[in-house]
């Protein structure tokens, strides 16, 4: 089994009680902290048969490794999800499922990454991609962030994106990139299919090999006097609206 780790803040925590309580080594909070939030959670890691130990804030946030620790933090065994994208594929293939994915080129704000987690969770992806070099890695900013879905959500981690986007068509996932200068928007296109959805970092955008490998690209309507949104919020729109697609194509 692969090393224990920390995870903090009360969503990432709270939602490992529920989903997975076995994994839970033991559960740090802050005692000083008397407000009904605390309260619940001291509960729900009762009812969760969690260790529950009181720590100072000081323990916590060297355990945390930040400040924004909320007064609660668990040390936990990792949740093995899909050991390979191969993998991935191929069970969404035999179970008939048709693949969503959010490839992100060039995000390097933990922050960032871990609200593309969560939105991409909430959406009903299948995996999130990034490449190895210039990306952000899983760390305890993106758990708490990601309130819960770095916990669920795979993350891949490539060696060559270009070539990996390649792959997802070689299996008919269609490769669909944002750029600010696309003729249509994302509203125009067909997203209910095998999808790759691929966003660049705010400002930079996708690299240029990226965007060559893309089968299509897309624009996010923009009425007001900002130029770009947040790649999370990118990121929502564009997952959103392909649930809302293939959601009114089942109806």
């Amino acid at each position: 089994m692969s090393s224990p780790k920390v995870i903090f803040g009360f969503h990432a925590v709270g939602v490992r009680l529920k989903s997975a309580p076995a994994s839970v080594i033991e559960v740090y909070f802050d005692p000083s902290r008397r407000d009904a939030r605390m309260r619940q959670f001291v509960h729900r890691a009762q009812e969760a048969g969690a260790r529950l130990i009181e720590s100072d804030g000081v323990r916590l946030a060297r355990l945390a490794g930040s400040h924004g620790h909320q007064g609660v933090a668990a040390r936990v065994h990792p949740i093995e999800l899909a050991r390979s994208l191969d993998d991935l594929l191929d069970e969404l293939e035999a179970a008939g499922k048709v693949p969503l994915l959010l490839v992100l080129d060039g995000v390097t704000d933990p922050h960032n990454l871990g609200a593309c987690l969560r939105v991409a969770d909430g959406a009903g992806a299948h995996a999130v991609i990034a490449p190895k070099d210039n990306a952000a890695g899983i760390n305890a900013t993106v758990a708490k962030v990601a309130s819960g879905a770095a916990e669920t959500m795979p993350y891949f981690m490539v060696t060559n994106l270009a070539r990996t986007l390649t792959e997802l068509q070689e299996r008919n996932i269609w490769c669909v990139g944002t750029s600010d200068d696309a003729p249509g928007t994302v509203y125009d296109a067909d997203l209910d299919r095998p999808l790759a959805l691929v966003l660049g970092a705010e400002g930079t955008g996708m690299r240029q090999l990226t965007r060559k490998r893309c089968d299509e690209l897309v624009s996010i309507p923009m009425a007001g006097a900002v130029e770009s949104l947040n790649v999370s919020v990118a990121s929502g729109v564009c997952l959103y609206e392909a649930m809302r697609q293939r959601r009114a194509a089942q109806a």
